[in-house]
């Protein structure tokens, strides 16, 4: 066997014998569902006018706009005030879910359904940030980004727990949410509600499939190969999404910085300047005064902020200097939700920058938050905090949940 023969049956094995990255994808998780959920409770008291009936973008325009480019959104399946407020409540309770990791599979599905709806009903709504929510939100339902740091794991961790006592576990929220989503699915394909492409609608019915095929693989089959096909399954598509969503990350720099050198302003060093004197982006009058009477300071960091985007991409092949200029990134993007007023757009972009942080310092992070969590609620004062690592099947097989 020669080495190209090994090199392809080595990177096969590795994308399909287990989901990398689960600190890296339960971090890009946590991220993306606690940028929407601040979002939506942040305009709370605006969501009729951003989204609802009271909005300028009113629904029948709203009808028209995705009659043309086939948009996916559920608000457009009744204009009534009541059905608005059952979908921006759902929008907000699935972030919520999703961000503790309680069901992620089920509550993926049910955050991107909430992202599309509340999106692109109104698409003159955003900052930014929510173009990149829109894409991480369909990205992360191909991921096991509940390896870690979630509620499931800790559920799977002790199923596991007592399977080895001997103990049987069952699990009856996973088939009751699995039969819910199907009564609901059927209803709105049946009622003709799906006015959007079929990409949605076929995304929606394949995860629903795929629940159930998992769920009595798991409870019904005789041998572990059925599920062991089902996990390099999952485990292709997990590592597809983080592939795709590293790429997306690197394209949305290299694209912005490329088109920032061929700008006159960026050229000379004063673009940063410009915005910093408009009333719509200076929360902080004074610190943007601070910044820009430097003509020393703007032309630095227009520059800097061009030399970071486009040479990012080409740094993941050098771990230390990748990380230098993540650092550099994150803190630019802190700089701009302080200095700009944009922080949904920042925590987005934060969130995104997060699937090239290292595992051993995500580790490190988690252990300093469960020590934390140990000394604020324990009433010993705390002791010493085991460390959680992702298991390497982080659904037991005697589980069966289709959620």
């Amino acid at each position: 066997m020669n080495r190209f023969t090994l090199s392809v049956s080595a990177a096969i094995a590795r994308a399909t014998e287990s989901a990398h990255g689960p600190y890296q994808s339960a971090v890009v998780r946590i991220g993306f569902s606690a940028t929407w959920l601040l979002f939506l409770l942040r305009e709370l008291p605006h969501r009729d006018e951003l989204y609802g009936p009271d909005s300028p973008w009113g629904w029948i325009l709203a009808r028209q706009l995705i009659g043309s480019n086939d948009a996916f959104t559920a608000l457009m399946w009744s204009d009534g005030r009541v059905w608005f407020e059952v979908v921006y409540a759902l929008a907000v309770l699935a972030s919520l879910l999703l961000l503790v990791g309680w069901r992620t599979r089920t509550m993926s599905v049910l955050f991107m359904v909430g992202v599309l709806s509340l999106q692109n009903r109104s698409v003159f709504m955003g900052d930014g940030g929510d173009n990149v929510l829109h894409l991480m939100s369909i990205y992360l339902v191909f991921t096991r980004c509940g390896q870690v740091w979630s509620v499931d794991a800790r559920r799977a961790r002790r199923a596991q727990e007592a399977h080895a006592r001997g103990e049987w576990t069952g699990d009856r929220v996973g088939p009751a949410l699995w039969l819910v989503s199907g009564f609901v699915l059927t209803t709105v394909t049946v009622a003709g509600r799906f006015h959007s492409g079929w990409l949605i609608p076929a995304l929606l019915w394949a995860v629903w499939a795929a629940q159930a095929l998992w769920w009595v693989v798991g409870r019904r089959a005789r041998s572990a190969e059925p599920r062991i096909l089902l996990d390099v399954i999952a485990n292709i598509l997990h590592n597809g999404a983080l592939l795709v969503i590293m790429a997306e990350a690197c394209l949305i720099y290299a694209t912005a910085g490329w088109y920032k050198i061929q700008g006159s302003r960026w050229q000379d060093g004063t673009a940063v300047y410009y915005p910093l004197q408009l009333d719509y982006f200076s929360p902080w009058p004074a610190l943007g005064d601070l910044l820009s009477a430097s003509g020393t300071m703007v032309m630095l960091v227009t520059y800097g902020t061009v030399i970071v985007q486009v040479a990012f991409p080409f740094t993941l092949f050098n771990r230390r200097v990748k990380n230098v200029l993540l650092v550099a990134m994150m803190t630019e993007h802190a700089v701009i939700a302080v200095l700009l007023g944009l922080p949904f757009f920042s925590l987005a972009m934060i969130a995104t920058d997060a699937v090239f942080l290292p595992a051993s310092f995500l580790r490190r992070l988690g252990g300093w938050a469960a020590r934390a969590r140990v000394l604020l609620f324990s009433r010993d004062g705390g002791g010493p905090v085991p460390e959680q690592r992702a298991p390497e099947n982080p659904e037991p097989r005697h589980v069966g949940s289709p959620s």
